[in-house]
């Protein structure tokens, strides 16, 4: 049959099994699989009442956990979780002393085999426990668990270097302390890394743009051998952003400031380019030249650890950098790192930084750090200028800013000096004025003393200090020790200068003079924490520990055994952490059971991201709703304040975080409402994004896997950027690199509380996943209104459904929608046949109204209700071109009613130009590439009604050379068929319900030539509306007609029309079909073999009727009332069942609709072997009704349900050698046949044509040539004669055999395949190469000779076959049949 279309008013669709059906308790939660593709599988389901809320796998087995009692079809008994093992199928329960109460949270450590459990509940631990899959034991965490307020564990994941584990919820936490927690500010552009910590990371970089820096020996490689390049790189590690040693040397880096700096320590980060690498190094201190002892976290660990003179670099390429930290700050001018061991070819370093105590800033002039916004800064009033003198340091040069006051200045009027160095986070820091000694300036007498002033920020107070600055030598003088908040936005704070009230000194000449030297701040302690801070004036320090809320972290490695029930040591306190501390200040220092952390992730860059049910109310975040980020030790405000309702679910996809949960917009609106319940927060933009407009619901879970975020909640729409909804029931798809929704693969209903991953795949295959929640209703494979079937061997037909979602905002002009109540499927018992059917081969084989009409299936958007596959030349591929009650986007622009979709790109196009409104019930192509259009519709722009035409090759409807069809006085037009007959070549055969067609009077059914594009009536015509059309005969020179028909007066309800005497004739007697017809098939051509199905006249029963060439009898009494019957249709079939009278043994009838039978329940498609049904498929509405099939359609517009035979090979040697001896044998003969007859008249006969064989001269006798008079000799003897199923009338046997290439024909495939004796030896005989070429019929030919092809005037055909002057083997290529015809016939 070629490629397969299913069509019909679905969302979801089922095959049926042997399996018990399942019937769904929307209390209870039921358990899914979800393939790679989408496709949905029921595992079990929970007590009524119970619930699934989390799931993740190890090795081979899924846990799930929730609040139940038992689980799966067999009722397992299992407390709140259960495991599920997908090979075997099996549910287990697991051990017993579980959690004793709901389960929220699961966490699966692959790596330790262990499964943490995080819920409300006290035992084993206070709402964590540890599932041990080695031991299979139940145990309380290492940390007891965690009390307070809700007590519950809502969120359980690993840090992007799953290393820790990340704990959320609603619990509090106590950490020990000496102060209460301050405001917290920290420049967001410095990078994190696991090899740093807060401390380090609030360390001020030094910037070295004009130091001297040497690196050698370096790589011959331009791209990678200025050393520079590493200070402050551009981009990740690559050319231009990182250098390397040359190959096979260690290297030293020599960094020279000449001038004095105080540090704390290097920051280097490692290359990982191929072959290259550092692994060991040391730090030496200029002018010193000391080895420095180094302190660093080990990022894998995450312990401290020190080294010296072969410190380790990390080779792992997750960590950007590491950052080592001297035991004390170091003042010199230089420094020098000899990198010592390495990898690969060379060492190299991606980043190197020289880290300052804390922060700097200079009288005389900064530099801008790596990772600040600006550099430090100073400003001042008076008159300020430059000196310089030499320091105790050898080759280095000090540059102070001097003014000179007069002697009684007031302290306002005297000149003023202010710094503002660059502070990269809060913190605890000392701050240092540095004093130039007076011997070196040779200024002693001009000292005096000046008043400092350090603006601490944070709504601290200033602090005040008076320093004399008549010192002899250089002198560091404390002016400030304590908390430091910079400012957000520069991050900056001020220290200022001018005279004290009170100057010493007495001046000289009358005059002070005031030295502004530099600022230093060394950052004592991260936590930022209030604290008796030196000055002359002001205090807000407090003591007491710290409190935390809803969050916690845990290193894996660790072997603390601590109580965060209780209060937390400080030793235990990770950096982390201090999100708790922050979250509870920032809450206001006051919680509820309904705030909570209900999600949260982290993402590479280090930024820690919470989501829940909270509002921020103190600090710098203050009004921040439901979505906070943490980075580099402070909560960051996301755009607009967050969202306007709670989050419950995180997934990232590289710098895209998806967020879900019941909110509509940003807490301050701005994206129109179209964050519905989702929403995208893009990390490297700070932005939101929206997916479409969201969902029309609540989402409660997300799961990323191939390509798409899988979103579950409680919605039944996902909605696109205008709003308009696919149907999508708790279930829905977001393609990621599209940015669009997609078809999710599957179909159901109800609220969905979970999605997640399976075991990770194996190469090259989809990763799996598992979806709950409480279901209403389920299928299989999801798709608005159309699939796509092929064979899929003994595991059943493989289902594609349609990539694109089909959306509803049409006007639906179909019928009402009645909600049908789905029955029970009930599979039957199987028949004496059944074992022997393999339906998963169903389409394996292949040969190359009136008012009295019953209404149409209900068929609410969308629905596909039509379709016809066509290859579309500019791309090669073959789409289905389908038609319905649908509307979709495409390029930005809505269409509706008909589309073109293309199953190798899953892509969906609009036909150009106009739009038809409403809708389409048959569409068919042509063979030039032109598509009919029917149904109930209007072209927008033409007087189309219900028939339009449309160019495929110039896409652009065609609305001149086709008159338009034309209703009835108060009716309209209706086309519900429209097809062709290989008798009649450039025609086309319209039917339903209209008067005429142009000014032709052809009611109901009329024939249009696509040659002269003219209308002209099926004989004298008929009566009536037509709903179905078939054909008959070996040429299907005889139309059957299907419908409410009146025919000479009397009804009919199917009728044969004649192309060969254009007469029309009733099928039987009339009162044998008890109703107006809506289906109607004949069985492979055979004109005493038709089923017809529809309603019985009063509307009320459906029935099926089979016409067996003399009577109508009934075939589906078992049919109940609610019945719909919309097709009837022949397929083959590979394997057989019992032939019976009434179907043959090689094929089925398939009939769809909406269908009701006492043995199978509901369903939407059944299989009829003659004698009883067998289910095929059920489908189910977006809303959760039964749903329709409208039609299957095919590629192939012919096919056979012929089984081919051949016999074995060895046979086939031996029968070929015999008749390979049997034709030498007759060669000879004839030889000596022809010298006996020559020599009969002693003397050699001349040539005359009237000698000639006589098939030079009839197109009566075939063959002429020796090879056709063997095989027909042959023929016979070694296949016998046809072989059809008995049941078969001789026409289908005529048929068949047409269908059929002649296996002893002149084909040139039979030189390459030896299928049949015959062939064997025609093989042997091969001595050209196949090849064919066109030619036309001059005449019509009958061809119902055997193996004789048909033709009409005009008719294209391929030549395969020419080396006969009489007999041409050829090819019709619109059906594909082969035979041979006269010569003389084609030209």
């Amino acid at each position: 049959m070629g490629q397969v279309g299913l069509a019909g008013a679905f969302a979801g669709l089922s095959l049926f099994n042997n399996a018990t059906a399942i019937t769904f308790d929307p209390s209870a939660s039921s358990l899914l699989a979800r393939t790679g593709e989408g496709a949905l599988t029921t595992l079990g389901t929970t007590n009524a009442g119970g619930s699934i809320q989390s799931g993740c796998a190890i090795n081979d087995i899924f846990y799930f956990a929730g609040s139940f009692s038992s689980i799966g079809n067999t009722s397992v008994s299992a407390s709140n979780i259960a495991s599920y093992t997908p090979s075997s199928g099996v549910f287990a329960a697991l051990g017993s002393n579980g959690p004793n109460g709901p389960i929220y949270s699961l966490h699966c450590d692959v790596s330790t085999s262990q499964l943490w459990v995080g819920g409300h509940f006290t035992s084993p631990g206070s709402s964590v426990a540890i599932w041990d899959t080695k031991s299979n034991s139940w145990s309380a965490p290492p940390f007891k668990g965690f009390t307070g307020d809700g007590a519950e564990v809502l969120s359980i994941t690993s840090n992007a270097s799953e290393n820790s584990l990340l704990f959320a919820g609603s619990f509090l936490t106590s950490f020990a302390a000496n102060a209460t927690a301050l405001n917290n500010t920290n420049n967001p552009n410095i990078p994190y890394s696991p090899g740093a910590t807060p401390f380090s990371s609030s360390l001020v970089p030094v910037p070295l743009e004009g130091a001297e820096i040497l690196g050698q020996p370096s790589s011959s490689d331009p791209q990678f051998s200025n050393i520079l390049n590493i200070l402050c790189p551009a981009g990740p590690d690559g050319p231009g952003n990182t250098w390397l040693a040359a190959n096979g040397n260690g290297a030293v880096i020599t960094v020279r400031d000449f001038s004095s700096i105080n540090a704390y320590g290097v920051r280097l980060g490692n290359t990982f380019q191929s072959g290259f690498g550092t692994t060991t190094f040391s730090v030496t201190s200029i002018p010193d030249n000391t080895v420095q002892t180094l302190s660093y976290v080990n990022p894998s660990t995450g312990q401290n650890m020190t080294c010296s003179t072969t410190c380790p670099l990390s080779t792992d390429s997750s960590i950007l950098y590491q950052d080592f930290i001297f035991t004390a700050p170091v003042t010199l001018t230089g420094m020098q790192i000899t990198l010592s061991g390495w990898t690969g070819e060379a060492p190299g370093l991606h980043m190197l930084q020289l880290l300052s105590s804390g922060a700097f800033a200079s009288s005389s002039g900064n530099l801008k750090s790596c990772f600040s916004p600006n550099p430090s800064n100073t400003t001042s009033t008076g008159s300020w200028i430059t000196k310089n003198a030499v320091t105790d340091i050898p080759a280095t040069l000090q540059t102070v800013q001097v003014s000179t006051v007069a002697v009684g200045t007031s302290q306002s009027q005297a000149p003023t000096f202010t710094w503002q160095p660059y502070v990269s986070a809060s913190g605890q820091y000392d701050v240092y004025l540095v004093i130039p000694g007076c011997a070196d300036f040779q200024d002693c007498p001009l000292r005096t003393s000046v008043q400092v002033t350090v603006f601490p920020g944070g709504g601290s107070q200033p602090w005040v200090s008076s320093v004399s600055q008549q010192v002899q030598s250089d002198t560091t003088t404390l002016v400030y020790s304590g908390p430091i908040v910079p400012s957000s936005t520069d991050f900056v704070t001020t220290v200022s200068m001018t005279l004290a009230n009170n100057p010493e000194g007495t001046g000289q000449d009358g005059q002070y003079e005031l030295v502004a030297g530099n600022v230093a701040l060394v950052l004592t302690s991260a936590n930022v924490t209030s604290a008796t801070g030196s000055g002359s004036s002001g205090s807000n320090a407090t003591s007491s520990s710290q409190h935390g809320f809803g969050f916690f972290e845990w290193p894996l490695s660790s072997s603390a055994s601590i109580d965060a029930t209780g209060t937390i040591p400080n030793t235990s306190e990770t950096s982390l952490d201090l999100i708790s501390i922050d979250l509870y200040n920032a809450l206001g220092a006051t919680t509820s059971t309904t705030t909570s952390i209900t999600a949260i992730i982290q993402h590479p860059s280090g930024t820690v991201y919470l989501g829940g049910n909270f509002q921020l109310i103190s600090g710098s975040t203050s009004g921040v709703s439901n979505i906070v980020a943490f980075k580099s030790g402070s909560f960051i405000s996301p755009p607009n304040n967050g969202l306007n309702g709670p989050v419950t679910s995180f997934a990232l996809s590289g710098n895209e975080l998806y967020v879900g949960g019941s909110f509509t917009d940003t807490n301050i609106a701005s994206t129109q409402g179209k964050l519905k319940g989702i929403a995208i927060y893009d990390v490297s933009s700070n932005s939101w994004k929206a997916m479409g407009a969201g969902v029309n619901g609540v989402v409660n879970s997300l799961a990323l896997a191939n390509g798409q975020i899988v979103v579950a909640g409680n919605f039944t729409e996902a909605l696109n950027s205008s709003t308009a909804g696919v149907p999508a029931g708790g279930l829905a798809a977001w393609d990621v690199s599209t940015g669009s929704w997609v078809n999710s693969g599957g179909f159901v209903v109800g609220n969905m509380t979970f999605i997640g991953n399976g075991t990770l795949p194996a190469s090259g295959q989809k990763q799996t996943q598992f979806v709950a929640g409480n279901v209403g209703t389920m299928a299989e494979y999801g798709s608005s209104g159309l699939v796509l079937l092929s064979s899929g061997g003994s595991t059943g037909p493989l289902v594609t459904p349609m990539g694109i979602q089909l959306t509803s905002n049409v006007v639906n002009v179909s019928s009402p929608v009645t909600v049908t109540k789905r029955h029970p499927h009930v599979r039957r018992g199987p028949s004496s046949w059944i074992s022997h059917l393999n339906i998963g081969t169903l389409f394996a084989r292949q040969s190359v109204t009136s008012s009295t009409l019953p209404p149409p299936l209900p068929a609410p958007a969308p629905a596909v209700l039509a379709g016809a596959f066509w290859t579309n030349v500019s791309t090669s591929h073959q789409v289905a071109i389908i038609g319905g009650n649908f509307s979709f986007s495409s390029s930005s622009v809505t269409s509706s009613a008909v589309a073109i979709y293309d199953p190798v790109t899953s892509s969906i196009s609009a036909l150009a130009g106009a739009q038809i409104i409403g809708v389409v019930r048959t569409v068919y192509v042509d063979q030039k590439q032109q598509l009919f259009v029917g149904g109930e519709f209007n072209l927008t722009g033409t007087s189309a009604s219900g028939l339009a035409l449309y160019d495929l090759s110039a896409q652009q409807w065609d609305a001149s050379s086709m008159q338009p069809l034309q209703a009835s006085a108060g009716s309209s037009v209706v086309v519900r068929s429209i097809t062709s007959s290989t008798y009649k070549s450039d025609t086309v055969i319209v039917a339903g319900s209209f008067a005429q067609a142009g000014s032709v009077s052809c009611q109901a059914i009329c024939l249009f030539d696509t040659t002269l594009n003219q209308w002209n009536p099926l004989g004298s015509g008929i009566q009536g509306d037509i709903s179905s059309v078939s054909y008959a005969g070996n040429n299907q020179e005889i139309l059957i007609a299907a419908g409410s028909i009146i025919l000479d007066g009397s009804t009919t309800n199917v009728a044969q029309y004649n192309f060969a005497n254009s007469t029309w004739a009733a099928m039987g007697n009339s009162a044998e079909i008890p109703g107006p017809v809506t289906a109607v098939t004949v069985n492979n051509g055979n004109s005493s073999s038709i089923f017809a199905a529809g309603r019985t006249a009063d509307g009320s029963s459906p029935f099926m009727m089979f016409w067996d060439g003399v009577s109508w009898s009934s075939v589906g009494s078992s049919l109940q009332g609610t019945t719909n019957i919309s097709q009837l249709l022949m397929v083959p079939l590979m394997n057989t069942h019992s032939a019976n009278s009434i179907i043959e043994s090689d094929r089925m009838l398939m009939i769809s609709g909406a269908l009701s039978d006492s043995s199978f329940g509901s369903a939407s498609s059944v299989l009829f072997d003659g004698s009883s049904f067998i289910p095929y498929m059920a489908t189910a509405t977006a809303q959760g009704a039964l749903g329709s099939i409208s039609s299957l359609f095919y590629s192939l517009a012919n096919f056979s349900f012929t089984q081919q035979q051949f016999l074995a090979t060895g046979i086939v040697i031996l029968i070929s050698i015999a008749i390979a001896a049997g034709v030498v044998f007759l060669l000879a003969l004839i030889g000596i046949l022809w010298t006996l007859l020559s020599r009969r008249d002693d003397r050699v006969a001349k040539y005359n044509a009237s000698d000639d064989d006589d098939d030079d001269n009839s197109v009566q006798h075939r063959p002429s040539s020796l090879l056709e008079h063997i095989n027909a000799a042959t023929r016979t003897t070694i296949l016998g004669g046809p072989n059809p199923v008995g049941a078969e009338k001789d026409d289908a046997v005529r048929k068949v055999t047409t269908a059929e290439p002649d296996p002893f024909g002149p084909d040139g495939s039979n030189y390459l395949r030896a299928e049949t004796p015959s062939d064997a030896v025609v093989g042997t005989m091969a001595a050209e190469e196949e090849f064919t070429r066109p030619a036309h019929a001059r005449y019509s030919f009958d061809g119902t000779g055997e193996g004789e092809l048909r033709l009409t005037a005009g008719l294209e055909v391929e030549v395969l076959d020419d080396r006969d002057v009489a007999w041409w083997y050829t090819r019709n290529p619109q059906t594909g049949e082969e035979g041979v015809v006269p010569a003389a016939y084609l030209y």
